[in-house]
């Protein structure tokens, strides 16, 4: 007996797992899966990366009754892209189960086709929730006969302004139906949500292996606003990435940055949600092929983003909150290889790098780029500029222990 099977899920079910290169099931996986099985709800909290996907994933297909063409498992989350990664992973465990069928539903798709989907049998709806009420006002999607919804990344919605959203959908489906809410953090409206919506949820915490402290080195870098793009020129041409990523606070910031890079020769492209989704999936195809060396992006956009050979992460703007910054730097150093961060630190965000250090319990290295005359350059131009480390950044008087 495989441990899949250990845990409740079918044979046929484990099979195809193994089969997917998958022998071993993740923390949250061994924790969650036996509690779904029960038809129990369940409040989870795990990063990105812990497994959670196939902790909801498995015992929903176990559970679809594939004679009944009808919603039977919805699953919310906040991304084009994290349904889009949801539904892959879907399709994958599905491969020899063609009778049980999966569908997206998210902004940018073509409406026409969208229709013309939803007609068939949509046993398991990925979606998100601007794109999916608006199929609930047309009456081209119901969900009163949903037995499993998943709100996937909740904390995520919250941020981005979809609670409201979120519980119209809710009060869509059955109030039998069993709630699983997923998490990387619990804030106190996410948890109010849960007292409204759940039956006595049980409660599941996996923490994250240490990304920050094993497999990235961290650096903040002493700027100012005026000075910040020069700054990032000068690291990004003293560093060389292989392949990095650049994230900004807002669309119009990364899209500025993007525009300077591109016209000083950068291989750059950029990714925000005010992108069509086909303009968004070109890029992170060009990107995943190294045929662009820089991708402009916002926390959003690169939710749950994968890419492999991400050498660098620039913190162009510094994240406000730990969770976010974790999430950022953790798209590099991934499968084992190491990774660099560098986060640009002006003298407004001081409280927040502290507040980031503490989060992670680590002081970072500090470095302040030298002043130079040098004009802006391309890729390719001049000799390295230098930039130097400076014990007396801030208010941090320790230096980090990693070089």
């Amino acid at each position: 007996m495989s441990k899949f099977q250990a845990l409740g899920i079918s044979s046929e079910l484990s099979q195809i797992v193994q089969a997917n290169g998958i022998s071993e099931p993740t923390p949250i996986q061994e924790k969650a899966i036996p509690v779904v099985q029960k038809r129990q709800d369940v409040i989870a909290q795990a990063q990105t990366g812990t497994g959670k996907t196939f902790a909801f994933l498995l015992p929903i297909i176990d559970a679809i009754d594939p004679s009944k063409e009808y919603v039977q498992a919805l699953i919310v989350a906040p991304t084009r892209e994290l349904a889009l990664q949801i539904t892959t992973e879907a399709k994958k465990l599905l491969s020899r189960l063609p009778e049980r069928q999966v569908l997206a539903v998210y902004g940018g798709q073509d409406v026409e086709q969208q229709l013309k989907k939803l007609k068939g049998a949509n046993h398991i709806v990925v979606a998100t929730p601007g794109r999916l009420l608006d199929h609930i006002r047309r009456g081209t999607i119901h969900l009163n006969q949903v037995s499993t919804l998943v709100l996937d990344e909740a904390d995520q919605m919250l941020h981005m302004g979809f609670l409201q959203e979120v519980e119209q959908v809710i009060e869509e489906t059955p109030p039998t139906r069993q709630t699983l809410l997923f998490s990387a953090t619990m804030p106190e409206e996410i948890r109010k949500l849960a007292r409204v919506y759940m039956n006595d949820p049980q409660n599941i915490v996996v923490k994250q292996r240490n990304i920050t402290l094993d497999d990235i080195k961290q650096v903040a870098i002493e700027t100012t606003d005026r000075a910040k793009q020069d700054a990032l020129r000068t690291v990004m041409k003293g560093e060389q990435p292989f392949l990095a990523i650049i994230f900004c606070r807002t669309k119009r910031r990364a899209d500025t940055l993007n525009d300077a890079l591109a016209g000083d020769g950068y291989l750059v492209d950029t990714l925000h949600g005010d992108l069509s989704q086909a303009k968004r999936e070109r890029v992170m195809k060009v990107f995943r092929e190294a045929k662009i060396q820089y991708l402009v992006a916002t926390d959003v956009a690169a939710r749950g983003l994968d890419v492999e050979g991400v050498t660098h992460i620039f913190n162009y703007d510094i994240p406000h909150d730990v969770e976010s910054y974790i999430h950022r730097i953790g798209r590099t150093g991934r499968a084992g290889g190491e990774g660099v961060a560098y986060t640009f630190v002006a003298p407004k965000d001081r409280q927040h790098l502290e507040m980031i250090e503490k989060g992670i319990g680590q002081s970072l290295e500090k470095r302040v780029v030298e002043r130079t005359n040098t004009p802006k350059h391309s890729v390719n131009s001049g000799k390295k500029e230098d930039y130097r480390k400076n014990r007396n950044f801030g208010k941090q008087k320790k230096r980090s222990p990693r070089s």
